[in-house]
């Protein structure tokens, strides 16, 4: 029975599949989905050839934001929250968290600018290899933001990403 919005009722049972929804019925659409997920490190640095204070040794608390779309499984999933966890995790959080950045990143200046690119191409990697992959949600990082802090952040969008 489907119950009008706004009305209050206990629940007195949960819904079964097979019963009271199909197989068949998990997946609500075919269109392409963004899910989004975020992580916080601590990281020191410092920037070279730029006359500032950013010139000494310093710290932020940084936080990354992912975008990663794909297209829903049979059960209505794109790409599992657990999934981009795991990729942090596993590829990348062991550069970052309470390093010396200049030492564990790609030789580069470490501005937000560059580190967002990294962040990228790190995500994306992931996604596409052997362990990651999965050719029918054509799972794919759209957007990757970096704070540097609360209100400062670089973003690398996939459409720039592939125009150079």
């Amino acid at each position: 029975m489907i119950r009008t919005p706004g009305e209050f009722r206990i629940v007195e049972a949960l819904q079964k599949l097979g019963q009271d929804i199909g197989q068949d019925q998990l997946r609500y659409h075919r269109r392409r989905v963004l899910v989004s997920k975020e992580f916080t490190f601590d990281a020191a640095h410092h920037l070279h050839a730029y006359d500032g204070k950013c010139k000494n040794l310093h710290g932020h608390t940084y936080k990354v934001v992912f975008g990663i779309s794909g297209r829903p499984d049979e059960i209505g999933m794109t790409v599992d929250f657990g999934t981009i966890k795991e990729i942090w995790k596993n590829e990348i959080e062991e550069y970052l968290d309470h390093r010396y950045i200049n030492e564990t990143l790609p030789p580069m200046n470490t501005t937000a600018e560059n580190m967002v690119v990294w962040l990228f191409e790190k995500m994306e990697e992931a996604l596409q290899s052997e362990a990651y992959r999965n050719p029918a949600l054509e799972g794919r990082t759209e957007f990757v933001r970096l704070y540097e802090t609360p209100t400062s952040y670089a973003e690398a969008r996939r459409e720039w990403m592939r125009d150079e």
